[in-house]
């Protein structure tokens, strides 16, 4: 039996380009149904790149085309998640299945267990349905069907919430909490500070599997959203909760106790992202009549290279101006950018232009939101902000 795949294209730019966005054009391939077959997508293909540049075609001898994963051959996977060291899969039955390697327990899997080579079931949420997971520096979250919230991995500063009697803190925040002189840092020292101090640590806390975060037992969860070390939470009733580490004024609260608290906006958030120190929430505007309305982003947190998309204190939540009236339907944090897709179908992105990453040929940042004009003609289905990268999908 043989399997037919659609057509998939899809706009990448990274780190690795100082062009324009480019299409990637994967032609359609067969699955064999044998279990033990790895059947890679085609040779990669070539990149037409945006306006202005010319036509380019990665280095084969250094790029990796994707091939199917070993070990999920019994698995229907509805879903895939990843960190920057682990990924997950997600199957139609809520089981989760997780490979890499991460010495902060970010696997799940069991005390002390820190690699996998295959894809491997988490057993702790056996029997859970879990629809969505969400992946920090050295910690995660998974929220079930029902609404329940699990937490895992490195969990200073309360980022998976209280794990124990008490909160630990992590060597940034004890360092760098509410020291003034964080503004004035560049991108490279900024994310030195996070990594460094956790890599010096000695005797890490860490939840070496998926517990079920106390704070919220019969709270129902609709959304998580893990920052580099802060996490977001979206509850049913439009409460926006968030907790870690607030070094940057990512957490969008006064309460400066750590711990699950209510992130201090005025609007109901609908879709929440977090990236490395800023956070982002699509909020539904109401009409004076009561009527539903249009929607825009609230931003707040690290600024740094203009990832909020608006002037003003970014400790305080606030709606970016430039989005007014653009409706936006989803929202996606990087690094030191980020990126929404509207209901018109438009791709608009603002934050740090290093490496290429807002999709032009300059280092120059994006101050506030612009609409990326080079994907006129396309259906835009889905885009996603990486570390320091764009995916863009669209349709065939």
């Amino acid at each position: 039996m043989v399997a037919k795949e659609p057509l998939d294209l899809r706009w990448v730019w990274d780190s690795t380009h100082m062009n324009p966005p480019l299409l990637l054009l994967f032609l359609p391939t067969s699955l064999a149904s044998t279990p033990d077959t790895t059947t890679p997508w085609p040779s990669l293909p070539t990149a037409i790149s945006g306006p202005g540049a010319e036509t380019t075609r990665p280095n084969s001898a250094a790029a990796h085309p994707p091939e199917r994963v070993k070990g999920l051959e019994s698995v229907k996977v509805s879903a895939a998640f990843a960190s920057g060291v682990v990924s997950a899969a997600v199957g139609d039955d809520g089981s989760v299945w997780v490979w890499g390697k991460s010495k902060r327990g970010q696997l799940g899997l069991g005390e002390n267990i820190t690699d996998a080579l295959v894809p491997t079931k988490v057993e702790a949420l056996s029997g859970e349905n879990v629809s969505k997971i969400s992946f920090g520096w050295g910690h995660a979250l998974a929220r079930t069907a029902d609404g329940k919230l699990f937490g895992w991995g490195y969990s200073a500063d309360g980022r998976i919430g209280k794990m124990g009697n008490c909160f630990e803190t992590s060597p940034l925040e004890s360092t760098f909490r509410n020291n003034s002189q964080l503004s004035s840092s560049d991108l490279e020292d900024a994310e030195n500070r996070v990594l460094q101090g956790m890599e010096q640590e000695n005797d890490m806390p860490i939840v070496w599997e998926p517990r079920l975060v106390e704070e919220l037992r019969g709270v129902h969860v609709v959304d998580i959203a893990c920052g580099l070390d802060h996490s977001l939470v979206l509850c049913r009733d439009g409460m926006l909760l968030s907790c870690g580490s607030n070094v940057y004024g990512q957490l969008g609260r006064a309460e400066a106790d750590l711990g699950i608290f209510p992130v201090d906006i005025g609007f109901t958030p609908i879709f929440i992202a977090a990236g490395l120190g800023h956070s982002l929430a699509i909020c539904q505007l109401g009409e004076s009549d009561g009527s539903v309305g249009t929607t825009n982003i609230a931003s707040w947190g690290w600024n740094l290279s203009s990832q909020l998309g608006r002037l003003g204190d970014g400790k305080v939540p606030s709606f970016i101006d430039a989005l007014n009236g653009e409706n936006p339907v989803s929202v996606s944090a990087g690094r030191a950018h980020s990126l929404a897709l509207t209901s018109k179908g438009e791709l608009w992105l603002w934050g740090s232009g290093k490496s290429g990453r807002v999709g032009w040929a300059s280092s120059a940042d994006q101050v506030e939101p612009f609409c990326l004009d080079s994907l006129e003609g396309f259906q835009i289905l889905q885009a996603v902000a990486g570390f320091d990268h764009n995916l863009i999908l669209v349709a065939g």
